[in-house]
């Protein structure tokens, strides 16, 4: 297959097998189709390294992709998904690969096609989740000519790919198809990062000429290599640091900073200042209020070093932290060429490990971490009374009997706190709450996931976030495809089935709702979609300039006021859909959700 020059494909896996190996015979799969045997030799060497997910958009010139991966489906090789929206089925791939950690493969046709994969595109790279992005194209006699649904799309995503490739038209000359398959191992180790240790998305332009296609036979994909193992932090020349004992030290979990970070905090003695993206969020040394601490002399003011895994973004006392002179920075960035560093000179490292001799029992040790986690808790627990203020149960004296006016305010209280209405802090908490090991928590970029920061406690589950960029775009579409690839891998695994809880606002559902559209044949996963209705964004409402800006400017601006039906949006897409207004009403419908897609509203005051 003519190219333009690329990288040698080539490399082993783990085990030594060579991953150029596809398990399946590409001569007896030929057709005679230039552009059918290309595609699949591409996208069935694709399965064979270890890609299980494609997600397809319709479009004329990328027919022999689309055909190709219906047969791969059918074979049982790969798992199909197709979106009419290629924005949705851009981040569809990213929340599938976000679960997995696999790339998944988004195929589009030519044109305005190629662009609208863009904001996924620069989320997977921030983000560093693996995707690999195949566009189809005009063949050169066809480019710069005005022909129709043409553009320049060589490169159009600029540096971002990890791999970037611009394939011409195959013709049927000999060792076309070798060269795809050759090519597309090398798009799922540069999207994975197996040399590179910096996993993101590739882009594979690939020039089509008529005849654009014809039947695919019946392949069959034996799969000789897993998806790549990503390298480690020498590929990236940074070392295993030691950590000297003696500085005052906290642990920042920033979003996806895993379970390493807690690991860390609690073998070395050190409080947890985990965000609630961060997947970290649990253990004896998380400390919830850490704001207010860091706010406060008597704690953040005496932090003489500070180790960060993953990426915060959720407020600003902690690169405030990071940049006050004094304090030491250690960056924990075990993949990605860039590394979260808001002052510029923290020193980063592929790993840590606490001090050899730290004493977790020494006075010094637990004073320190003692002294956080103490606090954060009084903290939290004076905000939850002054939230409850009015809607618990009374204290009842155990030392005398329990009187029939005991009973009846005992009832009442009960009875107001079910009736209690619904605040961003309580369904923050009561999502938070609801969700299991096994189920899967989304944060959509709004108000909510602030507010999810400040209280909520201590909990060892999986947590989803798109806060490469933290935008609000793509958040259903990128929730649907954690919960396809976590039903698969329960299902493989012969695991529970766990329901994916999405937590986001108004404007962040309408700027998806595309994403709600299901077509014929596409899996419905067990999703439940918790949609804070504001009417608009309040979340800009923080800004100093709200106070000062004309009020009906500002609104139209920033605010941006919507009254969308959402009950109707719902049936129209086909989900369940249902308004909660109390806490009572919130529990039942959080505790036992629907199966398969529904929306829950809940309606916030400004």
């Amino acid at each position: 297959m003519p190219e333009r020059p690329h990288e040698a494909a080539g490399g082993n896996d783990e085990n030594g097998a060579a991953l150029t190996d596809v398990g399946f015979d590409l001569r007896q799969a030929a057709t005679g189709n230039p552009a059918t045997d290309s595609a699949i030799a591409l996208l069935g060497s694709m399965a064979g390294a270890g890609v299980r997910d494609v997600v397809v958009s319709p479009g004329s010139r990328s027919q022999a992709l689309a055909l190709v991966a219906a047969e791969l489906e059918r074979s049982g090789a790969v798992r199909l998904h197709v979106r009419i929206d290629e924005r949705v089925a851009g981040f569809l791939a990213l929340g599938l690969a976000r679960e997995s950690g696999r790339p998944a493969v988004v195929v589009t046709t030519s044109g305005t096609a190629t662009a609208n994969l863009y904001p996924a595109v620069l989320e997977a790279h921030e983000s560093g989740v693996p995707m690999i992005v195949v566009t189809s194209d005009r063949p050169a006699e066809l480019r710069g000519i005005r022909s129709n649904q043409t553009t320049r799309q060589t490169d159009m995503y600029g540096t971002v790919p990890r791999l970037s490739r611009d394939i011409a038209a195959p013709s049927g000359e000999a060792g076309e198809s070798d060269a795809a398959a050759a090519l597309a191992v090398a798009a799922v180790r540069a999207a994975v990062g197996a040399d590179t240790a910096d996993p993101g998305p590739v882009h594979l332009n690939m020039g089509f000429r008529e005849p654009l296609s014809v039947a695919v036979p019946a392949l069959e994909v034996e799969r000789t290599s897993d998806a790549p193992i990503i390298a480690g932090p020498v590929a990236l020349d940074r070392p295993t640091l030691e950590l000297e004992p003696g500085p005052r030290t906290v642990v920042v979990a920033g979003a996806d900073a895993g379970e390493q970070a807690e690991l860390l905090a609690r073998e070395g003695g050190y409080p947890l200042l985990a965000e609630v993206s961060s997947s970290a969020r649990f253990g004896p040394n998380l400390v919830v209020a850490y704001r207010e601490l860091l706010a406060d002399e008597t704690f953040g003011g005496r932090v003489e070093r500070v180790v960060v895994f993953g990426h915060p973004t959720l407020s600003r006392e902690v690169p405030a932290l990071l940049t006050r002179d004094g304090v030491e920075t250690i960056v924990v960035a075990p993949r990605g060429a860039e590394a979260y560093n808001p002052g510029r000179r923290a020193r980063v490292v592929g790993a840590v490990v606490p001090p050899v001799s730290v004493d977790l029992r020494s006075p010094e040790v637990r004073g320190w971490v003692g002294s956080w986690v103490f606090a954060s808790r009084r903290l939290r627990e004076a905000a939850e009374a002054a939230a409850d203020a009015g809607a618990t149960a009374p204290d009842v004296d155990k030392s005398r009997s329990f009187s029939p006016a005991d009973a009846l305010a005992f009832a009442k209280a009960e009875l107001a706190a079910v009736r209690a209405p619904i605040t961003r802090p309580l369904l923050a908490e009561a999502l938070w709450r609801y969700t299991w090991p096994h189920d899967r928590f989304v944060l959509g970029a709004s108000r909510l996931i602030r507010d999810a920061d400040r209280i909520v406690p201590g909990k060892k589950i999986r947590v989803h976030a798109n806060r490469g960029l933290a935008g609000i775009d793509g958040t259903v579409a990128t929730s649907i495809g954690i919960a396809l690839a976590s039903e698969a891998a329960a299902t493989d695994a012969g695991t529970p089935i766990g329901v994916t809880r999405v937590l986001l606002g108004d404007l962040a559902l309408l700027h998806d709702a595309g994403a709600l559209f299901f077509g014929a044949g596409e899996r419905r996963p067990h999703v439940q979609v918790v949609v804070g209705n504001d009417g608009g964004g309040t979340i800009f409402d923080a800004l100093e300039v709200a106070a000062t800006a004309p009020a009906t400017a500002f609104d139209r601006v920033l605010y941006t006021p919507q009254s969308v039906d959402l009950a109707a949006l719902a049936a129209a897409y086909g989900w369940g859909h249902r308004v909660v207004r109390t806490k009572g009403e919130l529990d039942q419908a959080l505790s036992v959700p629907p199966a398969g897609v529904s929306i829950v509203e809940v309606p916030l005051t400004r």
